[in-house]
Parts: C-alpha cells; structure tokens; sequence
C-alpha cells in the first residue's frame, strides 16, 4: 500500500517515473475534457454524439474526483490545500456535476494547467551563440507561462461571449470553436467586426476583454526585449 509521502509524490512532484506518467496524464485528460466540452456546444448533435459526449464527461469527473480526493488525503494541512488556488480549482472543476447548476463552469478546468508549470525545472538551458538565441533561452519559462496563459485566456474569452451572445446570436456564435474567432481578433486587437456583440452582457465582456488584449500584446515584446539587454549585457562582461 502507498504510503502518505509516496503519494504525496506521485501527485505533486514529475521528479520521478511515476510523477511524470501521472502529471501528463492528467494534464492529457484536462485538455481532453475541455475538448469534449467545446464539442458539445456544437449545434445539430445526434443523439449518439449527445450520449458519447455525456459518459465521457462521467468518467472525466470520476477520475478528477479521484485525484482531488487523493490530494486532499496527502496533504499535509488538508484545510490549507482545500482553500488554496489550485484546491478551489480542483473542486471547481467536479461541482457543477454533482449540483448541477445552470450555468456550466465546465472551462475552469483550463486553470488546471498552470501546474505545468512545474515541469519547467525539468529543462536544462545550454549555451547558445548567437545573442537572439541567448536572449530567448534567459526568458524562456516567462514566454512558456505568458504563452499557457495566453491560450487560458484565448478559451476562457470564447466560452464567456458563447455564453452572452449564443442566445442572441445563435447563427454567429454557434459554438465555442467558432467563438474562438473572435476571441483571437478581440484578444489582439485587430477587431475585423466580422462577429460583434449585441447584448449587453457581451458588450462588457468585449471591454475587458480588449483591455486584457492590451496586455497580450505587450508582454511577450517586454520579455524578449528584456533578455536581449541581458544577453548583450553578458556580452560585455
């Protein structure tokens, strides 16, 4: 039988074989659920596609009730990991299931991968000659991060204007997938006017979204300029 620590282990550190296996799997069935997630807001669904999509959302839920419960179990203070960020994602993530709320919060789920994060200290940088390349191995786990929370950003804006304008608009925004359109013109500012809200709802949602889309396009350009000043800086020393 595991112990506490061995368990403890597996769950949160990819140090070792079984870490890493069970890290990328869970990771591989996070973005999966999110996958069948975005196809089932397509329109026109058989039935046969309505019932697939449904046992598989079931055995996603059992396997991430599994893994929330066996984190809690290797906790060394169980409250603080309940009400920690990535505890109150966890639980975020199997809830809606089991209460069966109205509106479907299905894509927090996307959160869940910031733990890959963890798996950056697995990297070993080299050295590289040319400064670019320099310049882009310093800011690597910073462009890593922007760009996982870049695409967090890029589903999360195409579920919340599929939920304000798909009523309204149903033959715009079909679904998620074509939401993401817009999200990628809103989120980078290019704005074709091709899909436009018209609900109030979706009006502010675009807002903050465009003053997020600001953000997206300044920080990768912020981080690259920043390590090239250190690696010609290096260069000189």
């Amino acid at each position: 039988m595991i112990n506490k620590n061995s368990l403890s282990k597996i769950l949160n550190e990819t140090d070792t074989l079984p870490g890493k296996i069970f890290t990328f799997t869970i990771q591989a069935l996070i973005v999966f659920s999110l996958i069948s997630f975005s196809l089932s807001t397509l329109p026109n669904l058989s039935e046969n596609t309505v019932a697939l999509l449904r046992t598989l959302e079931i055995l996603t839920i059992a396997i991430f009730t599994i893994e929330y419960l066996l984190r809690i179990l290797a906790a060394e203070k169980k409250l603080n990991f309940v009400f920690s960020f990535f505890g109150l994602v966890d639980l975020a993530a199997i809830l809606p299931f089991y209460i069966a709320i109205g509106f479907d919060i299905r894509s927090i789920r996307i959160f869940r991968l910031l733990r890959l994060v963890r798996i950056l200290k697995l990297l070993k940088y080299s050295k590289a000659i040319a400064r670019f390349q320099r310049a882009l191995i310093i800011s690597k786990e910073e462009l890593i991060l922007f760009g996982l929370v870049a695409s967090i950003m890029l589903f999360l804006s195409a579920v919340g204007i599929y939920h304000f304008e798909n009523p309204a608009q149903p033959e715009l925004f079909k679904s998620v997938f074509h939401c993401l359109w817009w999200a990628v013109t809103t989120l980078t500012t290019v704005g074709y006017g091709d899909m436009s809200p018209i609900t109030t709802g979706g009006k502010i949602f675009t807002f903050v979204v465009l003053t997020i889309g600001l953000g997206v396009v300044a920080v990768p350009t912020g981080l690259v300029a920043a390590a090239l000043t250190e690696a010609r800086n290096e260069d000189k020393a």
